[in-house]
């Protein structure tokens, strides 16, 4: 998978490949936001619907924002080159069920998000969906390209790229946090750099239940306008830090639990051209997606990623 990414890098970073297209400025001031979701039977023990279609009938609400809500189980899992051409945004819900999308249609969707003609809204368990992990295993290697020119400048290098031992584990507390790089230069002036991949996973989680609470850090981003500094979410499940991603751009709201635990539960990363939102809280069997704080807060990332 990761030799795949490679390819990638090597286009987009070494060789600028990002095209001069802009989604935002060719297609109407109406944003078309794509929802995707895996639709678990379990969803039905928390809502009438399955949780992209909760979130669709929200967002239809804003006569500026117009949805299709997919499944996995539609005709190309959902994600056809039409349905991608349509959105300007795609929100993610994946649980299980992550492997099952093709290599194929994820450098689609990874190539748009670079290019600026798509926007990626990550939600819950979708940290370990493929198009997340491959954005954060990118967003790995052009920020370590970036911070450290001089190794990079030189004709004489390698690249090895390390990914976790074991796919989708949640690491240890013990383990040493991804993504990381080694940087090496050896006599003959010949330089090496090994990159261990994100783990994009976290070494707690709980799903009893128990209530949260976001704390807004950024009061004035437009992702929480008219969003209490400070809100409770009834039922979760709980994250706990470090998260194994690279470290985001922004993160604009915290979570936390009155056991000690806490999640960068908001966190913006710019992919290429593109941007990319997680939003953390939920869980198929709690009724996060009812909060209608919640459901602000996924209406403004639709519009704050549209206008930027």
């Amino acid at each position: 998978m990761h030799m795949r990414l490679f390819y990638l890098f090597i286009f987009f970073i070494l060789f600028n490949g990002c095209s001069n297209s802009d989604h935002k400025s060719i297609k109407s001031n109406e944003i078309n936001v794509l929802i995707w979701d895996e639709q678990q039977s379990e969803q039905k023990e928390a809502y009438d619907k399955f949780i992209g279609e909760v979130i669709a009938d929200h967002l239809d609400k804003n006569p500026k924002i117009n949805t299709k809500s997919v499944s996995i189980d539609d005709s190309h899992y959902g994600l056809s080159d039409d349905l991608l051409d349509w959105s300007d945004i795609i929100i993610w819900w994946g649980h299980v069920r992550h492997d099952d999308i093709p290599d194929e249609t994820v450098d689609k969707i990874l190539k748009r998000l670079i290019n600026g003609e798509l926007d990626f809204i990550a939600l819950h368990s979708a940290h370990w969906a493929k198009p997340f992990m491959e954005a954060m295993n990118y967003k790995t290697i052009s920020k370590i390209k970036d911070n450290n020119p001089e190794y990079f400048n030189n004709s004489d290098y390698s690249i090895n790229y390390i990914e976790p031992f074991v796919d989708r584990y949640a690491p240890e507390r013990k383990d040493v946090l991804t993504p990381r790089a080694e940087l090496r230069k050896f006599p003959s002036g010949k330089i090496n750099v090994n990159i261990y991949l994100p783990n994009s996973c976290f070494p707690a989680y709980r799903p009893d239940g128990k209530s949260s609470f976001i704390h807004s850090l950024k009061t004035d981003h437009p992702i929480m306008k008219g969003v209490p500094q400070k809100f409770e979410i009834t039922s979760t499940e709980m994250y706990d830090e470090p998260f194994h991603i690279p470290e985001p751009d922004e993160v604009v709201f915290d979570e936390r639990w009155e056991t000690g635990e806490w999640f960068r539960s908001g966190a913006i990363w710019n992919i290429g051209k593109g941007q990319l939102f997680y939003f953390r809280p939920g869980h198929e069997t709690y009724d996060v997606f009812d909060n209608q704080n919640v459901l602000k807060i996924i209406e403004n990332s639709c519009f704050w990623m549209f206008d930027s």
